[in-house]
């Protein structure tokens, strides 16, 4: 019992002081996240999928495009699950091809069409796969030079992964988008900004604990 309680004070003891002094513990864990490299130019930024979040990463991927950093932008998608194959099977046709709606943004900001580069990957899960799909179809390309952008809480893992996998192919550099809501200072005070840390230290565990099995 009374190691219990010493358990008890030490848990609410350390939970003051994150209540009281945040920023000298939680700043440094959401820092540890973002790699934000200063850019040298590239033969192309490639834009990592995801889902709302794909408009800050296509913004940050044409701002490099128009400062000169990047030749083409890049963009990946059309994932499929075994739902989408059987309407497919069943005759169903979407009313747009799959990077329609990003090309559209990026012409927005200023990147034209014929430099804009689409890649389906429709067997990607993760990054791990996205990274593969789209790294093969870049090295037959014969793009040495390439800029990850993603979101700020991603860069830290993306790098590595790419680094790790395809380093021996490319030269690689990390963006984060500019325009991502995500602030280190205080993500602790936002419910969604709280999910994007645990989910990608999660994502970091699963990371390496498939590298265990």
């Amino acid at each position: 019992m009374r190691n219990f309680f010493i358990l008890l004070l030490t848990c609410v003891t350390l939970g003051g002081i994150l209540y009281c002094f945040p920023d000298p513990f939680l700043t440094p864990v959401a820092n540890l996240l973002i790699v934000d490299d200063d850019l040298q130019h590239a033969d192309g930024v490639v834009v990592l999928n995801t889902g709302v979040e794909i408009y800050d990463r296509l913004i940050e991927a044409a701002k490099i495009y128009g400062d000169g950093l990047a030749d083409k932008v890049i963009l990946d998608g059309n994932r499929k699950t075994e739902s989408v194959r059987k309407l497919e099977a069943m005759g169903y046709e979407p009313c747009c091809s799959w990077d329609e709606g990003r090309i559209r943004v990026l012409e927005l900001y200023g990147v034209p069409r014929e430099d804009i580069i689409s890649i389906s990957a429709p067997d990607a899960y993760d990054t791990v796969s996205e990274a593969a799909q789209v790294a093969n179809t870049l090295h037959r390309l014969g793009m040495k030079r390439l800029i990850i952008a993603t979101s700020k809480t991603h860069t830290a893992r993306a790098i590595h992964i790419w680094r790790t996998y395809h380093g021996h192919q490319f030269s690689l550099q990390s963006a984060a988008a500019s325009t991502d809501e995500f602030n280190p200072n205080s993500w602790w005070q936002d419910g969604k900004q709280i999910r994007w840390i645990l989910y990608e230290y999660g994502s970091w565990l699963y990371y390496y604990w498939k590298k265990l099995i």
